[in-house]
């Protein structure tokens, strides 16, 4: 998998937005599900269900926030991937609400933005529609505007396959957010680390003085020695047999010496 490049956004903003998204994760908006795009953290996914007592109900409409180089300073601009009936949806997704636009605060965060997308599934503004033919159905006829709704709920925002569990926890992990490893590289977001089994086989192999590289026993070690393989040298034994070795050569010079003084 590619390692996550998040060109579009400065460092420190890229951090920031970690941390928002990992709590997102943690403690998710009511009838609010957040996923992350692994390879840029500009694109932010969000399956927002249609609220109880309202068109949308038992739907699930995925949509976007897409965020600008800039950010925070300018606003994300957000798209329904999913095709709904709603006044202040155009027929290509974008959503018309006043906090992706001139009520925008850099202060504002992603969870309030999803939480107003979701508000305007409740409360639509037909004044400042985007699809004029619902607006106005909308303010001349609710129940044909609840029929139109209800019909696209029902073809199009079928539950989604959902996003993948912890997948945001590994994403803001591998940007380091809670902590600094230095010029470590950046471990590829998503990517599965897999355990090594204990029974295969291991290439780690120890070098006792100028003996030649041998590989490690397949399975498990014991205590008893007893893993298949014949065990290399440690330092300490080789110390012991150098000492040994001198006091063997002591020895024989000191039965020279007693040989000598006799045939004085």
């Amino acid at each position: 998998m590619a390692m996550a490049t998040n060109e579009n956004l400065p460092p420190n903003v890229i951090k920031q937005l970690a941390k928002e998204l990992k709590n997102l994760d943690e403690s998710p908006p009511e009838g609010i599900q957040v996923g992350v795009n692994d390879d840029d953290f500009s694109i932010i996914y969000a399956d927002i269900e249609g609220p109880a007592g309202t068109p949308y109900e038992n739907g699930v409409f995925r949509m976007k926030l897409l965020l600008s180089h800039d950010f925070p300073h300018s606003p994300p601009k957000g798209y329904f991937l999913t095709r709904i009936f709603h006044p202040n949806i155009a027929s290509n997704g974008e959503i018309c609400v006043n906090t992706l636009k001139k009520d925008w605060n850099p202060s504002l965060g992603l969870r309030h933005v999803l939480t107003v997308v979701r508000c305007l599934l409740i409360e639509p503004f037909p004044e400042s529609a985007l699809n004029e033919q619902a607006g106005k159905m909308l303010l001349e006829n609710y129940e044909e505007y609840a029929r139109h709704a209800r019909i696209y709920t029902g073809i199009h925002a079928k539950p989604k396959p959902k996003f993948k569990t912890g997948a945001i926890s590994e994403s803001t992990t591998a940007l380091n957010v809670d902590q600094s490893i230095g010029d470590q590289k950046s471990v590829a977001v998503g990517a599965v680390v897999p355990l090594q089994s204990p029974l295969a086989p291991c290439t780690t192999a120890s070098k006792v003085g100028n003996s030649q590289d041998q590989p490690a026993a397949v399975g498990p070690t014991h205590e008893t020695g007893m893993s298949g393989s014949v065990a290399a040298p440690t330092p300490s034994t080789l110390k012991k047999d150098v000492g040994l070795t001198k006091v063997q050569a002591g020895k024989k010079k000191m039965d020279a010496r007693k040989k000598s003084l006799k045939r004085l």
